[in-house]
Formats: structure tokens, sequence, C-alpha cells
């Protein structure tokens, strides 16, 4: 794993002021009298990139067709972009309500909490990696305007994307979750459970089975040490193993969808709801997966699949005390074929195809 230390940790002081600074800014605050989710997502990256200095604004900057667009991973490492700690108070401000324009309340909420866990491990461990400012705010192509761009916030346990096309969101994926401690068990925060309803909703669910319904859904009895797609550029699960919807009955089917909202409850109240009705629409392919032990504190995986995306969760690490989730699109993520349809039937996107076939290609190359 590529480690790579900042110079040195935040002093206590820098990192109070980074949380009164997020605190302060109300996640309602940069959607107030914004007409619609992408026009209000490039505005306030315009304002993120006029606060910038040279250096951070050329750290955070890439062009559209770099490789480094599909280059993600939820583990600490180093990365491009323009890291929070490293931000004035004032560039801050602008991260987090570039930050607050792509996500809803809940899922704004989810990823501050994130953060913060990176003080709660730097107090376990004491390692210089384990830093609330190493979050990345990474910007591809221009936004707003006629074309593509996108943007991505990344850090230890979180990677989130977005990909924009002439003024509208075509995707919101990967969007990857994480959280060690799942549950803060000592300190100030004790009790802390960031991903608590991804853990509890498919636990009440599994639970509530038959011992025949079980015999579906439940398809190992120990977990994989992760999710199983890892940082793969394409989603893939063959195995389509798993309980399907239409063999739960009555309360069991509404918490599989209760369960499908939560994941995406992060997003957008308008991407959620376009999420939430898909999954409903796929009733007839959605399934539920489970692995490992029932009861709280056992290692335990599951995965929901419908024909167009995948959930997976893995709560197996630290002794089952770290949580793995992530969403995505069979179809493929960063807009993926989406994209490239667009691009076939509009001859005036022809240079930005172009450059989203050279990014594959990259890509392609890189791996081999």
């Amino acid at each position: 794993m590529n480690r790579k230390p900042p110079a040195a940790l935040p002093s206590s002081r820098a990192i109070a002021l980074l949380l009164v600074v997020l605190a302060q800014l109300g996640p309602g605050d940069a959607r107030a009298s914004q007409p619609a989710p992408a026009a209000a997502m490039a505005a306030a990256a315009q304002r993120f990139l006029a606060q910038l200095g040279a250096d951070q604004r050329a750290a955070a900057s890439l062009p559209f067709d770099s490789p480094n667009r599909f280059d993600w991973h939820y583990v600490p490492r180093s990365r491009r972009g323009a890291p929070l700690g490293r931000l004035t108070v004032e560039e801050r401000r602008a991260a987090e309500a570039l930050l607050a324009a792509s996500l809803s309340p809940r899922g704004l909420e989810k990823v501050r909490a994130i953060a913060e866990l990176e003080s709660v491990l730097f107090t376990l461990e004491g390692s210089s990696y384990r830093d609330p400012g190493l979050f990345y705010f990474t910007l591809f192509g221009e936004p707003g305007g006629r074309g593509a761009w996108g943007w991505r916030y990344e850090g230890h346990h979180a990677s989130l994307h977005w990909t924009i096309v002439d003024g509208r969101i075509v995707a919101s994926t990967p969007q990857f979750l994480g959280a060690n401690p799942a549950e803060v068990r000592a300190g100030p925060r004790a009790g802390t459970r960031v991903l608590a309803r991804e853990e509890d909703l498919a636990r009440e669910l599994v639970r509530s089975l038959s011992s025949e319904q079980r015999k579906l859904a439940v398809t190992g009895g120990s977990a994989p040490s992760d999710i199983v797609t890892g940082n793969d550029r394409r989603a893939a699960i063959r195995d389509r193993s798993g309980i399907d919807l239409d063999r739960l009955a009555g309360a069991q089917g509404e918490m599989l969808l209760e369960l499908v909202r939560e994941h995406a409850s992060t997003q957008l109240p308008a991407i959620a709801e376009e999420r939430s009705a898909r999954a409903d629409a796929e009733r007839e392919s959605l399934r539920f997966a489970w692995m490992g032990g029932l009861e709280k504190g056992e290692g335990h995986y599951y995965r929901i699949q419908g024909s167009t995306f995948l959930i997976e969760y893995d709560n197996t690490q630290n002794r089952a005390n770290h949580i793995h989730c992530v969403w995505r699109e069979l179809a493929g993520d960063w807009g993926g074929d989406l994209i490239a349809e667009h691009y076939r039937t509009a001859p005036h996107h022809a240079g930005v195809r172009s450059a989203e076939l050279r990014a594959r290609a990259s890509v392609r190359a890189a791996r081999r």
C-alpha cells in the first residue's frame, strides 16, 4: 500500500479550526435559492477555484481526459488534488460549500463524521497519516457551460465522484463510504456510529428471515475481508446468489428497499429519489445476499444487486468494527456507457468524446 504521510500532522488547534469551519456552514446554506443541482454544483466549483491560490488551483485542476479521474481508492495514500488541511479558512469554506452543493444534508453529515474519525484513529494509533486534513478536492475539466466536467472528493474511507455533461449530472458513482471504528468505544466520541443504519437495517432484515429464506439469503458462513469489487475500474460480480425480492414476505421487502434508500440518501435528493425509483422498478431482478455471522460483533458482509446497480457492504476488519460500503453502476461509473451514447448521438461533442476514449486507453495501458 502506498502511504505518503504529510510533512507534519496539523496541530490540535488547526484540527479544531477545521471542524469549526465545517460546522458553521449548515447543509442548506450552499443550496438556498439555487435553480438546479448541476447548476448549483458548477457555481460552487467555480467559486472554489476562484478562491484558491495559484499553487492549490494547479493541484486541484486536471483535464477531463486525465486518467487520474478513474484512479480511485479508499485507503490512506498520496492523491492528486487540493488537500483540505492545507487550505486557508476562506478556501476551506469554499471547499465545504462545494461538498454541500453535491450531497444531501444526511450525506454531508456522514462525510464530516468520517473525517472526524481520523482524529479518533490518530489518538488510538499515533500515525501521521491519520489526518482529517487529508481529504482532497480534485476537479476535471472546466465546471459549468457546455461539455463535460467532473469532480472528486477523496480521502481515507471516502471516495465520491460526480460527472456532469451539458449541465446535467450523469453520474454520481463510485460512491464509497467507510467507518473505522464503526463504533467508537472510548473517549469523547464514544458511542459514535457513522454508518449505523447501513449495518442495523441489514441485520434486522436477515434476522427476520425464516429458515427456508435464510437458505437462499445466507450464502456463506464466513465473510470476505473486504468488498469484493475493491477499487476496480468496472464493477462486476458474476455470482447471482442470494434471495430475490419476490421471495421476501410483506415488511421484509420494504426493509430491503429501505436499505437501498439509506445507501442512496448520501446523494442530493433528486439523485437519491432516482436511485430509489430505479430499485423499485427493478423488483424482478433485485436480490439480497448475506455472508458471515448474524450477531453484532461478528464479521459480516452483504450485497444488494439490481439489473443496473450493485451495493456492497463489509464489516470484518478490526474485529468486525470497520465498515466499507460502496454503490456502483453496472453499466459504468463516471458516466460510463451513458456518456458514450450521449457523445455518439451528439456530433458537437466529438472532441470531448475523443478525450474520453483517450482517458480510457491510458487507464488500460497503465494496467498492462
